[in-house]
């Protein structure tokens, strides 16, 4: 599941509005609409700001590394 569709599912099944979100995370409104439609370069300190409140945080996973090197090859963006 996307970032972006994960937050925006969290924020409604607690009936919140971007607004809503964006005081309650100490972030601003157009941090949480940027983060919700996907932007893909944000600051990750502010993204675990947001995701703190639904008991959650980005990390280091480990990657399959030929499941990897098959995606870059297939002319998708390299990491």
């Amino acid at each position: 599941m996307e970032l972006s569709t994960f937050l925006k599912d969290k924020r409604k099944q607690t009936n919140l509005t971007q607004q809503d979100l964006a005081e309650k995370a100490g972030v601003g409104l157009r941090f949480v609409r940027e983060l919700e439609q996907g932007k893909t370069t944000l600051r990750i300190d502010k993204v675990n700001q947001v995701l703190r409140l639904f008991g959650h945080e980005l990390s280091p996973t480990e990657i399959d590394r030929e499941k990897l090197l098959s995606y870059e090859t297939r002319g998708s963006k390299t990491i």
